[in-house]
């Protein structure tokens, strides 16, 4: 099973191929995706994503991770959840978000078990 191309992205909304709903933040994984609800874990711009928000992404078998920051990358990454991916054995790329995109659907066309988390305003 494929992880789902980001059919499309500009401020506070992305488009998940295979999904009707329109994501304001989403994560995505081999086969499927969803809201990426920071309410969830308590997450904030500082200190940023939290192990808690990428453990469900990382449970799907993924081989790499990217991590959205927003369009101005105002959304930081906790050092605690490099730290993680990496004893999972995670490859973690931590990019803005439009580029980020860009990365994840490449390694979706080059058929990588890929999955993301993906900050789509600040």
């Amino acid at each position: 099973m494929s992880s789902p191309e980001i059919a499309s992205l500009s401020w506070g909304q992305m488009k998940v191929q295979g999904s009707t709903k329109t994501y304001k933040d989403c994560k995505v994984w081999p086969g499927g995706s969803r809201d990426w609800d920071w309410r969830e874990t308590g997450t904030e711009h500082t200190p940023g994503v939290q192990p808690a928000d990428v453990e469900e992404v990382v449970k799907k078998g993924v081989q790499t991770l990217v991590i959205g920051r927003g369009m101005s990358e105002a959304l930081k990454v906790s050092p605690s959840t490099l730290e993680y991916l990496e004893k999972q054995g995670i490859d973690v790329r931590v990019l803005q978000t439009e580029q980020a995109v860009k990365e994840y659907n490449a390694l979706v066309a080059q058929g990588v078990r890929v999955g993301g988390v993906f900050h789509s305003t600040c």
